[in-house]
Formats: structure tokens, C-alpha cells, sequence
């Protein structure tokens, strides 16, 4: 009786040792360890499974003995997911100075008060609030007029547009993410980075295109199909023109009923933040170009 063919006792003997596999050829080749096992593991062994000890921590919800007093929310983080649309009672100087002052001579900040109909629950004084993409303390609580005040620091009416606001503006409003909150758009600081100008509006069905100029110094920041926060929403690029100076997107219909956005006018600033990943990529590259120059010098 003809011995097997090679490549016949080959698949018998792949299938007797599964940690073996077929060579194109007829030969054998090991495949790569079974992640349940260890990978110093002797191929008698190959079917032992790894019995990883316990964890060695809870993973059972916070504890009811655990005091409101003594937890510490997450008070700079959004997600651009807007909760509600305020509006503006009123932005002016404080009208009780702190007596602080801007020192320097430096113009003082002003107080923003925000009509709200339902971030008054569980909002305390110190809390996060963003405020058409802007990350503000809550400086004064009034329940009886439903109103949130903020104080808006010199730098900030300088780096955003805050201070074109006018009592009656609707504004976007979102707290800050605590640590059972939903996370529903993208990692959103709060730290704008510039401000932008509406250049278009698009209609597209029942869908609405927008057009956006931004400074080169953010538009290099973002790409297509990429985050980017606009007035603290989170939305998806669609194009990115470094040329022209502008990037696009597109709001569904329940974006349109929930945010500021289409009602302002072609012309109108938007406060712009890029995606904070983006950033640090930038960063990181940069000191990598300059470790490579400075090595090749």
C-alpha cells in the first residue's frame, strides 16, 4: 500500500496538533500562541487556558455612604452635546465689584446673566457651564428669576464672542460631564481657540449647510470627517479649503430646532474650538522635527 501524500499527512497532522498550520509547499508552520495561553506555555500544554486572578477592584457603583458633600464632579469637560438654549437677561459690568479689579489698568471683565429653564436643577455656585462653546463659573444662582451668572474675564471677551452678545440672544448651553453622564459627541474643553465668521447657508433638504471662515491656525487643525466644536456644538466636518480659508458642515433638522446657529446671520461670528487630539499630534510632531534637526545639525 502507496504511503499518504505529503501534503495529505501534513492536514492530518494539523488536524491532531491545531497549533500547527499548513505551509504552501506541504510543510508545517507553528501559528502564533492562543492568547489564552502563556506564550512560554510547551505545546502540550497549548489547550491550558490562562486563569487570570480576580480583579482586585470593585466595579460595583459608587457607595449610598458616600456623601454629595464629599464628591468631586468633573468641572471641565463637555461633550458639545447642547442642553438647552438660553438667553440673555443681561451683560454688563458686575453690579458688585469685587474690588479686584483688572490691575494694570486692564478693563474689567463683565458679568453674563442667562435666562434657563432647566439647568437650575443640580447647578451649585462653582459649577461648569459652556456657554456657546465657552467654559464659564457659575458666579450667582437666582431661582426665583431662573437665571445663571457668569463672570466673563477681559481675555475671554477678547478670545471669543461673547461679548457681542445682546439681552434677548440665545446662547447654547451644556454643564460639564460628570462621571455617569452619556457620551454623546466628542471631547469638548471648553478653551476656545478662536473665533470664526459665517461666510454661507445652504439649504439641502430639510438639512443645512454651513460655511465657515476660520484663521489659518485652527483650520489647520481640522479635517474631513473630523471634529470640530462650533458656538460649544460638536459637529462633523465635511471640507476643509486652507486655500480658500473656510471649512463646511452640515446640520440635520434636530440640530437646527436645538442650537443657536441657524439663527444668526451670514457675516456673524461663531466661537471655534479644534479637536483637542489634534492638538497634541501638532505638538508632539513639532518636537519631533526638532529633535530630527537638531540631530542632523
Amino acid at each position: 500500500m502507496a504511503p499518504p501524500p505529503a501534503t495529505a499527512t501534513a492536514a492530518a497532522a494539523a488536524a491532531v496538533r491545531p497549533h500547527l498550520l499548513l505551509r504552501r509547499g506541504g510543510g508545517l508552520l507553528p501559528s502564533p500562541p492562543c492568547p489564552a495561553t502563556l506564550p512560554f506555555a510547551s505545546r502540550g500544554a497549548a489547550a491550558r487556558r490562562l486563569r487570570l486572578p480576580p480583579p482586585r477592584f470593585s466595579l460595583s457603583t459608587v457607595p449610598k455612604s458616600l456623601s454629595a458633600a464629599s464628591h468631586v464632579p468633573v468641572r471641565s469637560l463637555f461633550t458639545g452635546i447642547v442642553e438647552e438654549v438660553g438667553r440673555v437677561r443681561r451683560l454688563g459690568p458686575p453690579l458688585a465689584p469685587s474690588g479686584g479689579g483688572g490691575g494694570g489698568g486692564e478693563a474689567p471683565g463683565l458679568d453674563l446673566e442667562v435666562e434657563t429653564k432647566s439647568l437650575l436643577a443640580g447647578t451649585q455656585l462653582g459649577d461648569s457651564v459652556a456657554v456657546d462653546g465657552t467654559c464659564l463659573t457659575v458666579a450667582a444662582i437666582d431661582p426665583a428669576a431662573s437665571t445663571l451668572t457668569f463672570g466673563v474675564a477681559p481675555e475671554t471677551l477678547r478670545r471669543t464672542s461673547l461679548g457681542e452678545r445682546a439681552p434677548g440672544d440665545g446662547v447654547n448651553l451644556e454643564r460639564a460631564l460628570t462621571p455617569s453622564s452619556r457620551m454623546g459627541g466628542h471631547f469638548v474643553q471648553g478653551h476656545v481657540d478662536g473665533t470664526g465668521e459665517i461666510a454661507a447657508f445652504r439649504p439641502d433638504g430639510d438639512s443645512l449647510w454651513v460655511t465657515v471662515r476660520a484663521p489659518p491656525e485652527i483650520l489647520r487643525l481640522l479635517v474631513p470627517k473630523g471634529f470640530v466644536a462650533v458656538d460649544g456644538t460638536s459637529l462633523t466636518v465635511v471640507s476643509v479649503d486652507d486655500q480658500g480659508g473656510w471649512f463646511d458642515f452640515m446640520l440635520v433638522r434636530y440640530t437646527q430646532d436645538n442650537i443657536v446657529l441657524p439663527t444668526k446671520k451670514v457675516g456673524d461670528k461663531v466661537n471655534l474650538e479644534a479637536d483637542i487630539l489634534g492638538k497634541y499630534v501638532e505638538k508632539l510632531l513639532a518636537g519631533r522635527v526638532e529633535a530630527m534637526a537638531k540631530a542632523d545639525s
